[in-house]
């Protein structure tokens, strides 16, 4: 089970992989500033994490302003060239070592055999930094409920 709406959202300092080099994805750098949308995914590269990355990016301006990340256990080099391909243009963070998806909750186990992975997950966190929404998907197959998360950043402005 992910960690529950009310709860204070666990800071992170991940690696992201940008044309100026390797640089640090903070939570932290959004508190009293920006609400934060984040979006956990198993994989680059499959076909359901990269058609909700691509629709995510397409769509970026409807989610109310706030800051999307969007976390996987990928490296940030593999993120980088995913994202280039694919034209998704969010803020891609890598958990390699799956601290973040351990603090969030958020662990799948042995995604098709070949090993553990952050589930499908979605999280808003408002400026205080505390959850506002909180939803892992009952497969990596399925989607958040996208509409629940644009309502929830609505109520936030």
């Amino acid at each position: 089970m992910p960690i529950t709406v009310g709860s204070k959202a666990p800071d992170f300092a991940l690696k992201s992989k940008t044309a100026s080099g390797l640089v640090d994805i903070k939570l932290s750098d959004n508190l009293g500033k920006t609400n934060t949308v984040l979006l956990f995914f198993p994989l680059a590269y499959t076909s359901v994490c990269t058609t909700e990355m691509c629709d995510v990016s397409n769509g970026l301006n409807s989610f109310a302003g706030a800051d999307v990340i969007a976390i996987s256990v990928d490296s940030p080099f593999t993120q980088e060239a995913w994202a280039k391909a694919n034209h998704i243009n969010i803020k891609l963070a890598s958990d390699l070592n799956k601290t973040v998806t351990k603090a969030y909750e958020v662990l799948f186990p042995m995604l098709a055999g070949v090993g553990d992975t952050s589930a499908r997950a979605a999280f808003v966190i408002d400026k205080a930094g505390v959850v506002q929404y909180s939803e892992q998907t009952a497969t990596p197959k399925d989607l958040p409920n996208f509409e629940a998360i644009k309502a929830t950043l609505a109520k936030l402005k």
